[in-house]
């Protein structure tokens, strides 16, 4: 990969609402160019799409995050692909890691309430053929996602005047 699209790929990932022109300035370079290599990036498949990212509990809505540690039994000539497959079409699921360590798939999903995602796990993910167990942790609040933090404290900026 040339420096040009990794140096796109390093801005977007922080901004992917960055514009074109923009990103020409900051890479002293044509906004043609950066359209071409945005366009071969996601025909590639190495941009697989773009996100919001959203703090959740300011907003009011309910909405349960739940991290699910599974260990499956791996089949024979598919290993975990099929497996992973099967999880990440539910809708229900965001996100489906391969992992090393003591259990072998992580699964991210989200819920209105704890008692939905408990019932999407052990009605839908724990009965799934090769599933042997399932341990599921529930986020109670994010500090930091995906490199931004998701609640700054409260920090006085005024100056401190005295007579």
């Amino acid at each position: 990969m040339n420096t040009l699209k990794e140096r796109i790929l390093t801005i977007i990932e922080k901004n992917s609402r960055i514009n074109i022109a923009e990103l020409a300035v900051m890479l002293g370079t044509e906004e043609i160019e950066i359209a071409n290599a945005l366009q071969e990036l996601e025909e590639d498949g190495i941009i697989c799409g773009y996100h919001t990212m959203i703090n959740w509990d300011k907003t009011g809505i309910e909405k349960v995050t739940a991290l699910i540690e599974v260990r499956v039994t791996p089949q024979r000539g598919r290993g975990f692909d099929d497996i992973a497959e099967r999880i990440y079409k539910y809708p229900e699921v965001n996100t489906v890691y391969l992992m090393s360590g003591g259990y072998d798939l992580m699964v991210i999903l989200e819920g209105k309430t704890l008692k939905e995602v408990a019932m999407f796990v052990s009605n839908k993910l724990s009965t799934l053929d090769y599933v042997v167990g399932t341990t599921t942790h529930f986020i109670l609040r994010k500090y930091k996602d995906h490199g931004t933090i998701m609640s700054r404290k409260y920090e006085d900026l005024r100056e401190i005047v005295t007579p």
